[in-house]
């Protein structure tokens, strides 16, 4: 039996192989998409007010706010994620069980400030779904199966954090479900490089298409765009 590969790189200097091979074999953008932007609130983006905020590209609310508009003017949803939970917590299980400090996941509030999305971010509430998940995949419990089927996309764009925990999730959910899922590497995040770094490595050599953001929004862009969804099924409500 082959033994466990081993090597002296790190984290950083592996995605950096792992992505420049031009043999690598890609999953490819299908008909239409649907962007979800995962968790990007206050808690995990005000760098100045809390401590589990993190930032790995500075300009990925940039980013993300630019692959919005280019998914609405093509007619492809745009879905954001928050987790915030009840006064008790019970809806965060077992997950918020493992720490209590002000600053632990479980405690996270609805309608507090960490649950907010950030105030950068260009939302638009008459077109686009906010999401309150519970659980670190977006696919977990929530709305977003139906809105995809809804919306008959094939692909799944996503945004958002942590790179190794709620994207990740979200990405094997959404291989899982038979979407083609593309990550755009400036619009993901962690809290240290070697969790971001790994994982990235691991969505490319399994789970997703990981590419650049100008590759995702050039796709958009090119996009010849979507009829509205309920004019497309002669719907007249």
């Amino acid at each position: 039996m082959p033994l466990m590969q081993t090597s002296d790189l790190t984290p950083r200097q592996y995605w950096a192989e792992v992505k420049s091979n031009p043999n690598r074999a890609k999953f490819g953008f299908g008909d239409k998409a649907a962007l979800i932007n995962i968790d990007l609130q206050r808690a995990y983006t005000d760098l100045d007010r809390f401590p589990t905020a993190y930032q790995t590209d500075p300009r990925q609310i940039e980013y993300v706010n630019r692959l919005s508009a280019l998914a609405r003017a093509k007619n492809m949803p745009v879905i954001w994620t928050f987790v915030a939970y009840m006064d008790n917590a019970d809806d965060a299980g077992v997950w918020g069980t493992r720490t209590n400090t002000e600053n632990s996941l479980q405690n996270i509030k609805e309608n507090s400030e960490r649950a907010q999305l950030d105030p950068r971010l260009e939302v638009d509430p008459s077109r686009d779904a906010l999401v309150n998940k519970r659980m670190a995949s977006v696919f977990h419990d929530s709305l977003i199966p139906s809105l995809l089927v809804w919306h008959k996309v094939d692909t799944v764009i996503l945004t958002g954090g942590s790179t190794s925990g709620c994207v990740r999730a979200s990405a094997v959910a959404s291989l899982s479900h038979g979407y083609r899922t593309i990550v755009p590497e400036e619009c993901v995040a962690d809290k240290h490089e070697i969790p971001h770094f790994a994982n990235l490595c691991d969505l490319m050599l399994k789970y997703a298409d990981v590419e650049p953001f100008a590759a995702v929004a050039a796709w958009l862009e090119g996009h010849p765009g979507c009829p509205p969804i309920r004019e497309a099924r002669g719907v007249g409500f």
